[in-house]
C-alpha cells in the first residue's frame, strides 16, 4: 500500500505514567514557537466522548447523526461514527494544513517512533527492540544505539526531529501564541 501525502507522523509513546502527555505539550509549544504548525492525534483503545452530554452536538450524535461538527469561528471539532481503528496514515487527510503530526500512542505502530522511558516504571524501555525508534527521551543511562534525550531537553529534541523529518519553514513564525 502506497503511504499517502501528507505531513509526517511521528508517534509518541512509553507505558503509562511515563510523561508522553506532558512530553507532547512541551515539543508542541517549542515547535510552534519556532512556526511550525503541529497537528496531533491521541489513540485510546478504550473509546472516548468529546462533546458532553446534553449539548447540541452530543444530541445530534445520540439521534443517529454518523458525523456531528461543530463549527466557530475559532475552532471546528467533530466526531464520526467509523468501523475499525484508524491507523496514522487513515488520518493524515484530517491534517493537510500542518507540518507534522504527533501521535499519542500507536505502540505497536509502524512510524518513526519517541519513546519516554522513566526509571522505576518498568525494568526496559517498550521499544527496546523496535525498528521503528528513532528516540529516547528518559531519566536513565539505558542504551539502546539511538539518539537520547535527557526529559527536560525539548529544545534537542525539537533539533533532532526538524532535521530528521526535514522540515523546512516556509512562512517566518508569527508572534501569537
Amino acid at each position: 500500500m502506497k503511504e499517502q501525502a501528507g505531513p509526517p507522523i511521528v508517534s509518541i509513546v512509553g507505558f503509562s505514567g511515563s510523561g508522553k502527555t506532558t512530553l507532547l505539550e512541551k515539543l508542541i509549544r517549542e515547535l510552534a514557537a519556532r512556526g511550525y504548525r503541529v497537528g496531533t492525534v491521541k489513540h485510546d483503545v478504550h473509546g472516548f466522548e468529546m462533546d458532553r452530554p446534553g449539548k447540541d452536538s452530543w444530541r445530534h450524535k445520540q439521534a443517529g447523526a454518523v458525523t456531528a461538527i461543530i463549527s466557530s469561528p475559532r475552532q471546528i471539532g467533530m466526531v464520526m461514527d467509523v468501523d475499525h481503528d484508524h491507523r496514522p496514515d487513515e488520518l493524515k487527510r484530517f491534517f493537510q494544513n500542518v507540518d507534522v503530526v504527533f501521535t499519542e500512542g500507536y505502540k505497536q505502530g509502524d512510524k518513526p517512533k519517541v519513546e519516554i522511558f522513566r526509571a522505576g516504571l518498568r525494568d526496559e524501555p517498550l521499544c527496546k527492540n523496535d525498528d521503528h525508534l528513532i528516540a529516547l527521551v528518559t531519566d536513565t543511562e539505558v542504551e539502546l544505539g539511538k539518539p537520547r534525550f535527557s526529559l527536560e531537553d525539548i529544545q534537542g529534541l525539537a533539533d533532532f526531529l526538524t532535521s530528521r523529518l526535514h522540515l523546512l519553514l516556509e512562512r517566518p513564525p508569527s508572534s501569537a501564541p
